[in-house]
């Protein structure tokens, strides 16, 4: 059963395609990046997309709509900066719980970084928690790692889930899968090739990890490269220059390491290769690294859309 949702903060979709893949269809997509709204509208013509920041958003008319999800900035929490939370003035986790209590949504999805988990947020989480409550729903904390479900990548991200009291006893979270994700080398080595790379088959071997979790940088800091210094050691490792991004897939003759392309990173991020994405590499790339994995999006969605259609069933009478 198709049940809808409102998606917060939607970037490049990420999660969007992952709560689509899941059965939710999205009414409403709110992104205050330009390049990010056009990669939305470029790779889905029929999502209705609001260009604009969330604190000037309302969800009233979406009252009782089944989901509201969304990624909400990570600076405020991340371990790359100050980490000043509800002091940063990036935190929007108090406009996600105004829209929650404009519409009432059945369930609630939000994902951070890992950083939200640190003691220092203890009474931050708890807080949040509690105001849900409030409002009649069941929340929790969870670290999810994206290489259990497929990604190519470790990129622990904490997963926040909320149902109203009828649906959460009906939620489990999703198990990871009995699967190895795959390496760098082969989910990569098709893209390498593509120029006829003599050395593509060397390299593979050498990139036989999954890779370190992509950085996508902000506005005020990064740029179109893999990370700090020792992200771009972990790369090294994986026999990949980390200093930057590529135009294109080393030509036959190329010595040395590569770089990945905006289409690798991608892939490494766990997006189909038909999903296009707008603006220059600079853009592109940042979209990419910080996006939340559509399989990540998948599992967590396809748990949520059971329990809310578990919850929906008439109970049978005993006779």
């Amino acid at each position: 059963m198709s049940l809808n949702s409102i998606e917060i903060c939607a970037g490049a979709g990420g999660q969007a395609l992952g709560l689509e893949r899941a059965g939710f269809e999205h009414v409403s997509l709110v992104e205050i990046e330009a390049p990010a709204c056009q990669t939305l509208r470029i790779n889905r013509e029929n999502w209705h997309i609001t260009e604009g920041d969330i604190r000037h958003y309302s969800a009233e008319q979406w009252h009782g709509i089944e989901l509201l999800a969304g990624g909400v900035p990570c600076p405020p929490f991340s371990k790359a900066g100050k980490q000043l939370g509800d002091q940063d003035e990036r935190d929007l986790f108090p406009e996600a719980l105004r829209l929650v209590s404009e519409c009432r949504p059945h369930a609630v999805m939000l994902e951070n970084v890992r950083g939200l988990l640190d003691s220092i947020f203890d009474e931050y989480r708890t807080k949040i928690i509690t105001d849900l409550k409030k409002m009649g729903y069941v929340a929790e904390w969870r670290l999810l790692n994206a290489s259990d479900f497929g990604v190519p990548q470790l990129r622990p991200r904490v997963v926040f889930v909320a149902l109203n009291k009828s649906a959460a006893n009906h939620f489990s979270w999703p198990v990871p899968l009995a699967s190895q994700p795959l390496t760098v080398g082969e989910a990569l080595f098709d893209l390498m090739v593509v120029n006829n790379w003599r050395g593509a088959t060397s390299w593979q071997e050498k990139a036989s990890d999954i890779a370190p979790t992509l950085v996508g940088g902000s506005k005020k800091h990064g740029g179109p490269d893999l990370g700090p210094t020792r992200a771009k050691k972990a790369w090294a490792s994986l026999g990949v220059d980390g200093m930057g991004i590529a135009d294109e897939a080393p030509a036959k003759d190329f010595v040395g390491m590569p770089r990945l392309t905006v289409r690798m990173a991608a892939r490494i991020q766990g997006f189909p290769d038909d999903w296009q994405f707008s603006g220059k590499k600079t853009s592109a790339y940042r979209q990419i690294g910080n996006a939340f994995p559509p399989p990540v999006a998948h599992a967590v969605g396809t748990q949520i859309q059971a329990a809310l259609n578990a919850a929906a069933k008439p109970k049978l009478k005993r006779a």
